[in-house]
């Protein structure tokens, strides 16, 4: 291979996109950094354009002798630019809408405004089909090339009616987008104000379908979730099988700017399919992922799965390892990680990537003196907080109020002792912040169903820890 060398277990290539923060032991040079050096492994060649970068880091990277260890590792991704030099593939999508008699009034008049702004915004060459349901369902366009004088006047007709045959909607629009051909993403964009009460009702169900559908047919769902009567946990889950997003829109105002977001996330869509597979060696455990990603078992480890990429995005994902006492000084490698995702554009691509993730071992006192990566234990307890704000509304759910503000009170504590020597403390006192004001809802009198659904979407953004160019990991 032309720029490459190569080496046992991969290739290595010389333009060295692949980031990682675990080589080969030189004791003067961990004592100096705590970072060893040496070359990447990657398990896969370049090939369909610009790739997803990947960095690995420990947040202890030199670990004691003969002494077991629970060990935290950051993984960050971030995604290629959009490609300048060639046409962006046509996207697909199925907007179904729900019109039960509690879209009434404002609500309607605001996702018809919505869904003309798509309209207008999408290209000629994209495909849209037009879904709205109540009881009954009503394919309103089928899937065809946009064209904005047969739909506008079609969406400006969309009345109220009855029920919420949810699963009805959105089984239609999945249907229409089985028959897209052609290269590009396929997606559901799914939205409703109201509980599924016709049809099939069960959470585990319509998560099933939603999961069975992206895996088999490369049709995502993404979910708008709309006023104070929709089911957040079933929305929420039905977007993670789904690898979608997620969006709350707790008035008619705020939707505007979510078809804006969505359709800005789609025109950058890089990457889909996105998972990592973590592989620990024999003898170490994985002992748990502290973001919130869709987990599924492999042999030989767990893969979690990341749903789609935009451009210049970075992700971080962190997990903890417990690697046993070893005996002997020197490289140990405790885990591979695999990258796997497609590229999406003129040519669509699966790119597969492993690394190893090494470990140092040293006396006790030069393990000590190396002390701990910052970046890693600020997304440590940033992850953390994510976690407690989903324990804290598991026990609002059951009344335990004191111990839901407890929960909460504990974590935005920790998160304003790591500030000061952060280097950046904005980012982490933006989120005790927002435990603190959480904390005020978690009583009898006011915890209610918006309360709720904003501490279940505020859990979601941090889990997820996307990062677009413009922007902090703390500032979703």
């Amino acid at each position: 291979m032309e720029g490459s060398l190569t080496i046992p277990g991969g290739v290595l290539d010389r333009g060295s996109w692949l980031n990682v923060h675990n080589r080969p032991h030189r004791p003067e040079a961990a004592a100096r950094t705590g970072v060893s050096e040496g070359p990447p492994i990657v398990s896969s060649p370049r090939i369909g354009g610009p790739l997803m970068k990947i960095d690995a880091r420990f947040e202890h990277q030199l670990l004691a002798v003969e002494t077991e260890h629970r060990v935290h590792c950051m993984l960050e991704l971030t995604a290629p630019p959009a490609p300048t030099d060639r046409v962006r593939p046509p996207l697909h999508l199925a907007l179904v809408l729900d019109r039960s008699g509690s879209m009434a009034g404002r609500k309607l008049a605001v996702v018809r405004e919505c869904s003309a702004f798509l309209v207008r915004r999408l290209a000629p060459t994209d495909e849209l089909a037009l879904v709205t349901y109540d009881t009954e369902v009503q394919l309103v366009a089928s899937l065809a090339p946009v064209d904005p004088t047969a739909l506008l006047p079609r969406i400006a007709q969309i009345t109220t009616g009855k029920m919420t045959n949810l699963s009805g909607g959105w089984l239609k629009g999945a249907e229409e987008l089985r028959r897209a051909s052609g290269e590009g993403p396929r997606k559901v964009l799914l939205l409703t104000d109201g509980l599924a009460n016709v049809g099939v009702v069960d959470h585990g169900t319509l998560v099933a379908m939603a999961r069975t559908t992206a895996e088999s047919t490369d049709v995502g769902t993404t979910t708008i979730g709309f006023g104070e009567d929709f089911d957040e946990d079933l929305l929420t889950a039905m977007a993670d099988a789904g690898r979608g997003g997620a969006h709350y829109a707790p008035t008619p105002e705020a939707v505007p700017a979510i078809f804006q977001k969505e359709f800005e996330d789609l025109v950058s869509l890089v990457a889909q399919n996105v998972s990592v597979e973590i592989r620990p060696t024999e003898a170490v455990q994985v002992l748990g992922v502290l973001n919130a990603f869709p987990t599924v078992p492999v042999p030989g480890g767990l893969q979690l799965q990341l749903g789609d990429a935009f451009a210049e995005e970075g992700r971080r994902v962190v997990f903890e390892l417990l690697v046993p006492s070893l005996a002997g000084l020197g490289v140990r490698r405790v885990a591979d990680v695999v990258l796997r995702y497609t590229t999406v554009g003129e040519e669509i691509a699966q790119h597969e990537v492993t690394i190893p993730l090494v470990v140092n071992q040293v006396s006790a006192d030069e393990a000590a003196a190396a002390g701990a990566d910052a970046e890693v234990t600020e997304e440590v307890v940033i992850l953390r907080s994510a976690r407690a704000q989903a324990r804290a509304r598991e026990h609002a759910d059951r009344g335990e109020f004191e111990r839901a503000r407890v929960v909460l009170s504990e974590a935005a504590a920790d998160l304003r002792r790591l500030a000061p020597r952060s280097s950046k403390p904005e980012e982490l006192l933006e989120q005790a912040e927002i435990l603190e004001r959480n904390v005020a809802f978690l009583s009898d009198e006011a915890y209610d169903s918006p309360s709720r659904k904003l501490m279940r979407y505020q859990q979601r953004t941090t889990s997820e820890r996307r990062r677009r160019p413009s922007e902090d990991l703390g500032n979703p």
